[in-house]
């Protein structure tokens, strides 16, 4: 994969759309997230075309701050997962990733907690909190169970939509690089309305 990769999405639309570009801008993805669904499931396709689903991500139950959500490939095979740590999350966003056999492999934590703080009571402030999105700018690390930096997500500042970049840090396996990919695509939707 190309580093660096962006997400970027529009903040005012109604159903969240996400595009995947590598650092040539070329579009190696495409999310459009379905609007009042109580359980996610969620295709990733190749482009905006909708034409080819890479892969799927999944939500274990209906609306839960802890639901678990399930990658597999375009053939239904298991890739891994993510899930929000529950209570950990309140103060700053932490997820655990398993890999294909459920093992917990990597951890996605945010860097500075007082972003998110900032971040909730500025956006509730009116005018001023229109905003927040291109003065708070939250960071997040993904790390192996061992403590090894792999990628750091990025929110660079912009009006009107999110803009999201992901660098890697570490050398990773192709099957790694996918999951972490498809782990942060996640942890953006459910992230979404922060900044």
């Amino acid at each position: 994969m190309n580093y660096p990769v962006t997400f970027t999405f529009k903040i005012l639309a109604l159903a969240s759309q996400i595009y995947v570009r590598d650092a040539s801008g070329s579009q190696i993805g495409y999310v459009k997230q379905k609007l009042l669904k109580l359980k996610e499931d969620i295709n990733v396709f190749r482009d905006d075309s909708q034409s080819s689903v890479l892969f799927n991500i999944k939500a274990d139950r209906v609306i839960d701050f802890s639901a678990r959500y399930n990658f597999t490939d375009s053939a239904g095979r298991g890739l891994g997962a993510i899930k929000r740590q529950g209570m950990r999350s309140i103060w700053r966003a932490n997820y655990e990733i398993e890999d294909a056999s459920g093992r917990h492999s990597m951890t996605i934590r945010e860097e500075n907690g007082w972003v998110k703080v900032l971040d909730g009571l500025i956006g509730e402030i009116p005018i001023i909190g229109m905003f927040t999105g291109y003065l708070l700018n939250p960071s997040y690390i993904l790390t192996r169970t061992d403590g090894t930096e792999l990628a750091r997500l990025a929110k660079t500042p912009a009006f009107f939509e999110g803009k999201f970049q992901l660098d890697r840090l570490g050398s990773c396996q192709p099957d790694e690089e996918t999951l972490i990919v498809l782990a942060f695509l996640t942890m953006t939707l459910l992230e979404r309305a922060r900044g």
